[in-house]
């Protein structure tokens, strides 16, 4: 009961907001944070049992002829992710309370993000892969509300449908995975899927199998060569990209690939589809985002290239790269949402997200300078930050691997440089923004601290 309670509870006050707006924008935004504190707090009731290595889980008959039944389990990871979702979810509802214009709706707003947190947590916390799919495409159509919630403009509207088109046709390609998956090992309860690695790896359609719901994971985790979609999606408002590229929407894909590990890995088929898609994808994210002069360009491509990290380790099919893959999933959640939060204040306060003009912020924006470069640096990987540490056991693991035989230097080389340009567009968003000079015709003066009414 408790864990259809945490996924239920932000669908259940999805009309708080709108009930409270009448009573201005602050009412507003705690009707929006009640339902996610709530949840959060029964999550946390639950963490003694998680940490001591059990595995919650309930289930409820729905349609069992077709194998989908109302499913639930709550282990490390999934504890992890709500984890992430509610607890960054609610930093965000609080900045969006004074990033959004007074003039805009905001119950609706938070109403499709609550929708859009409630998706995320039914796809961490399902237990039925059917029933996961359906919290899956969920987030797909409540991201493509979120992204297009500034319908006036064109970019958003092209973006909004861009998403939608990618990340749902990838849901075409899981559910055909899934419905292999279940074939295969005959049920599509993942406590019965994880056990079955041996059985779904010697099965005549694991390829096929493997393909399909790679394609799903690849296009919702923005993985080259369908990672165009994600920097179109830029033209959502700043909270929502600060979510969407943190905590939710592209970690959905990472997650899956995390979730099923254990099912689908140990092959050399995953191996090469795998890291050989996540080294593309880390290096090409990284020179991108080192050419931006749009702010939320740069971070943009930066989240494709640490997304590319993660599936490279996960790729490289070692039980430390797992490891290594989940803590990145935790410092790039942390340092990623806090520098999104932070370009949304540059644009609210300047009218722009040119770093040709945003110069020198660092004297009129003190404070959000300081949290911004703390986060860019632990982005780069500077020693003393989390970001360091994964990414140390990042370089490890790329070594401590065979199957490219004598290419075997390949994959740390290439890492190596990719980490060498996230360490370039890191400092280029410090200095270009906090330093060099002096602001350039902004449309507006910024200073510090000053807050939407």
């Amino acid at each position: 009961m408790a864990l259809a309670l945490i996924i239920a509870l932000p669908f259940l006050g999805i009309c708080l907001p709108l009930l409270f707006e009448r009573f201005g924008r602050s009412a507003c935004a705690f009707g929006a944070g009640l339902a996610p504190l709530a949840a959060l707090v029964l999550l946390l009731s639950k963490r003694a049992e998680v940490f001591g290595g059990e595995t919650l889980m309930v289930s409820q008959p729905w349609l069992p002829e077709l194998g989908l039944n109302l499913s639930l389990r709550l282990d490390g990871l999934g504890f992890l992710f709500a984890l992430l979702i509610l607890g960054i979810g609610l930093l965000v509802i609080l900045y969006a309370r004074y990033y959004l214009a007074k003039q805009e709706p905001i119950g609706r707003f938070f109403g499709y993000f609550l929708m859009f947190m409630g998706a995320m947590l039914g796809v961490v916390l399902s237990e039925n892969l059917l029933l996961m799919l359906m919290f899956w495409e969920l987030t797909s159509l409540s991201s493509f509300l979120l992204i297009g919630f500034w319908s006036h403009r064109s970019d958003a509207r092209q973006g909004a449908r861009m998403a939608l088109t990618v990340t749902g046709g990838g849901g075409l390609a899981l559910l055909a995975g899934i419905l292999l998956i279940g074939h295969i090992v005959g049920s599509f309860e993942l406590s019965d899927v994880l056990v079955s690695g041996d059985l779904i790896r010697s099965h005549g359609l694991y390829p096929l199998t493997l393909i399909l719901v790679l394609l799903g994971v690849f296009t919702k985790s923005a993985q080259f060569p369908f990672h165009f979609w994600l920097p179109q999606a830029m033209a959502a408002p700043t909270p929502v990209s600060a979510f969407l590229h943190s905590a939710t929407m592209v970690k959905a894909g990472v997650f899956l690939l995390a979730r099923l590990y254990p099912a689908l890995s140990d092959s050399e088929w995953w191996f090469y589809l795998v890291s050989l898609t996540g080294l593309a994808t880390l290096l090409l994210g990284a020179v991108m985002a080192l050419f931006q002069h749009d702010l939320k360009g740069l971070l943009a491509y930066s989240t494709i290239s640490h997304l590319g990290l993660i599936t490279l380790l996960f790729g490289l099919d070692s039980p430390m790269g797992a490891v290594a893959a989940i803590f990145h999933i935790i410092n790039h959640a942390t340092f990623k949402a806090s520098l999104f939060m932070a370009a949304g204040i540059i644009d609210h306060e300047t009218g722009t997200r040119d770093m040709r003009r945003i110069n020198g912020m660092l004297k009129y924006m003190p404070h959000t300078a300081a949290l911004a470069m703390v986060a860019s640096l632990a982005m780069a990987g500077v020693p003393l930050l989390n970001g360091f540490l994964s990414k140390e056991m990042f370089f490890a693991e790329t070594l401590d691997q065979h199957l490219l035989g004598s290419f075997y230097w390949t994959i740390p080389t290439l890492a190596t440089l990719a980490s060498a340009f996230s360490v370039a567009y890191s400092l280029r968003f410090v200095h270009d923004v906090f330093f060099n000079g002096e602001p350039v015709d902004l449309p507006k003066y910024p200073r510090t601290s000053r807050r939407a009414t």
